[in-house]
């Protein structure tokens, strides 16, 4: 199924033996959003975000769909660049497409984005006491494409997942774990400990799993932007089609139920 990904994740510029020097090269392009944009998310002032909801309220009724409320469910997307947005205009980032999808499903949400691009594993683990003192509900754990590129030992990646799981669920929130799957031309041991590292971690939390996230649009060059790595708007928007509903079980029936009792 992944015998094209390891081409399609290398452009021709980026030599096997050197993915994280190209990797570092791209990551630099990419100018980084402070990680208090998910925060801000989270933790805005009253009168703004009272200002903010009412609107959102008025055009909700006007369309027809559900608003988000204060007390909607808060949604944390923890990640790499694949969930930061790299190369994506605003408002285009997995994060923002899912903000805009979710609310038309019968289930408003808040979601703040907190990708960061180059973030490997440890970098995650780094940031993530940060994250959580905003108190998500939900995050949504997207780590490891950036280990595996680098040729991290699976072991080390496995290590800072398990740990930062343990936290995420001492808090108290739910855990949608995005997976990633290992390009081949770290040889088939290496291909096999990595994979094994997401249902491995999903079984043990008992989190939801999504096993691949870049399925359907890491081998179509349609769906990606030039570089190869990053979906285009249109992958995407795929991968939102695909990882709603995951989303949608885990927040349960009870925005809809509600919606239509009245």
């Amino acid at each position: 199924m992944l015998s094209g990904l390891g081409v399609l994740l290398m452009p021709g510029s980026i030599r096997p033996g050197s993915i994280a020097e190209g990797w570092s090269i791209l990551a630099r392009r990419q100018r980084f959003r402070p990680y208090n944009h998910a925060t801000g998310v989270f933790n805005a002032a009253k009168t703004r975000r009272a200002i903010l909801v009412g609107a959102g309220a008025l055009l909700a009724v006007a369309l027809g769909i559900a608003p988000v409320s204060a007390a909607a469910p808060r949604i944390l997307a923890f990640g790499d660049s694949l969930t930061a947005g790299f190369g994506l205009a605003p408002g285009e980032a997995f994060p923002d497409r899912l903000q805009a999808r979710l609310p038309a499903d019968g289930y408003p949400v808040q979601i703040a984005n907190g990708g960061v691009s180059g973030d490997t594993s440890a970098g995650g683990l780094a940031r993530l006491d940060w994250a959580l003192a905003e108190n998500p509900d939900i995050v949504l754990l997207e780590l490891g494409a950036n280990d595996m590129l680098r040729g991290i030992d699976p072991k080390v990646t496995y290590d800072n997942l398990d740990k930062i799981m343990a936290r995420i669920a001492q808090s108290g929130a739910k855990i949608l774990l995005l997976g990633m799957k290992a390009v081949s031309n770290w040889g088939a041991e290496y291909q096999k400990e990595f994979d094994a590292i997401y249902p491995t971690l999903a079984e043990k939390y008992h989190a939801t799993l999504y096993p691949f996230f870049l399925d359907g649009v890491a081998t179509e060059a349609a769906l990606n932007q030039p570089d190869g790595l990053h979906p285009s708007p249109t992958g995407v928007a795929g991968i939102v089609e695909r990882v709603s509903p995951y989303l949608e079980r885990l927040l349960g029936r009870t925005a809809s139920a509600g919606g239509s009792s009245g």
